[in-house]
């Protein structure tokens, strides 16, 4: 079956190749800044974005760009329209600063509305998975030529879960969202993109993210990996997640599921308030 998104995808995979190269080169002399902020950017952010962006509008001067830094270039193109690119140039920029491997470089095509390529790549674990429209969701790891397919896992029963989730404060005290999902196991790490790839791949059950507000370069590239792997994505109410939309914030959370467990993980988390 020919792929209406393989031009798009080749381009993408281009351009987070390239700029996953060059934050390596910076990662390699970066001092750890060990208590790094939640909302703390780096030079290395805005190298890669540049990276992307320019790699992207060289290929299609007339699609929009979203993404996440302030910069100049960003400034001098459409950043709504038909088709737009949405990028988040190093997501989980505190696992960059603190050089724990746990960062990723994330581009999503949204066409008319609907997500159509999303690519996420871990350069320090060299670690790639993508999917298009229909396509599937695909994985290639350590430089390996050929992808393998991924799919999400079949657990049925919440006390079998295995729940990703960002680092907590305290890992002994879970969240309120936790304690009513009771999940078998917890893991934590930086990055939605991960988080995201994770459940695409069957790593993970669940994603939960109970952030009020956000953006969609978080989670948009992310979003279509778990759906085209066979999963599903929503808020944690079970609210559609659209794209695109004034300032492109995300304000309902994010449930991430391997679809069969979707509708109890949020008949479970409906009695729960919403972290800041």
């Amino acid at each position: 079956m020919i792929n209406p998104y393989q031009n798009e995808l080749d381009i993408a995979l281009e351009a987070v190749f390239q700029a996953g190269n060059r934050i390596m080169e910076e990662y390699a002399r970066f001092q750890v800044i060990a208590n790094a902020p939640a909302d703390i950017s780096t030079q290395a952010d805005r190298l890669s974005q540049n990276i992307i962006l320019d790699h992207l509008h060289a290929a299609f001067p007339a699609d929009a760009l979203c993404a996440e830094e302030t910069t100049e270039q960003l400034s001098e193109v459409s950043q709504a329209g038909p088709r737009v690119w949405i990028v988040d140039p190093i997501d989980g920029t505190r696992g960059f600063a603190r050089k724990n491997d746990e960062f990723s470089i994330m581009v999503a095509l949204v066409e008319e509305n609907r997500m159509a390529v999303g690519v996420v790549f871990e350069p320090a674990k060299v670690r790639l998975t993508y999917a298009t429209s229909g396509g599937g969701c695909w994985k290639r790891d350590q430089n390996t030529t050929q992808p393998a397919p991924c799919r999400v896992t079949t657990v049925t029963d919440l006390s079998k879960v295995t729940l990703v989730q960002s680092h907590s404060r305290n890992p002994d005290q879970p969240s309120a969202q936790v304690k009513a999902l009771q999940p078998a196991r917890v893991v934590e790490t930086y990055s939605a993109g991960i988080k995201l790839a994770m459940v695409a791949r069957g790593e993970a059950d669940i994603y939960l993210n109970t952030y009020q507000a956000f953006h969609d370069w978080d989670i948009c590239a992310g979003h279509i990996l778990v759906e085209e792997a066979g999963g599903r994505v929503t808020g944690l109410g079970g609210q559609e997640l659209r794209y695109g939309l004034p300032g492109a914030w995300q304000r309902h959370g994010v449930l991430a599921s391997n679809g069969r467990l979707h509708e109890t993980a949020v008949e479970a988390l409906a009695s729960t308030p919403a972290d800041g």
